[in-house]
């Protein structure tokens, strides 16, 4: 398997509005990566120094799922999860474990929160 170069990418996440982003993991020929039996990883933290985990997706806690032979992850994060973040900027990595053990990050950048206007009524 050719290890695969990251993208940075910036990402905004929405407060109080479902994040969902779809990341196509493809070869140097462009052919879609097969991702059965991969799982995949995201934090977002302050700075990269930071220890202090500020969102977690993972294949593992349903925020991140892909299709397998297609390549495709879908990164997803609900309104009433996003409603509760507070930062303003911040950094992530998404990294990918392949069956076979190897570890690929696949993207890395910026994230920020575009806090919200308008609340549910309480």
């Amino acid at each position: 398997m050719a290890k695969t170069i990251p993208a940075k990418q910036k990402l905004t996440i929405y407060q109080g509005a479902t994040f969902s982003k779809t990341v196509a993991m493809t070869d140097d020929a462009d052919a879609p990566i097969d991702l059965t039996g991969a799982t995949a990883r995201m934090q977002i933290r302050r700075s990269v120094s930071s220890d202090t985990v500020l969102l977690e997706l993972t294949t593992e806690n349903g925020r991140i799922s892909h299709d397998g032979a297609g390549g495709v992850l879908t990164l997803v994060v609900d309104d009433e999860d996003t409603a509760a973040l507070s930062f303003g900027n911040a950094v992530y990595d998404l990294e990918i474990e392949y069956g076979n053990g190897q570890v690929d990050r696949a993207l890395y950048g910026d994230i920020i929160l575009s806090k919200e206007v308008t609340r549910p009524p309480t």
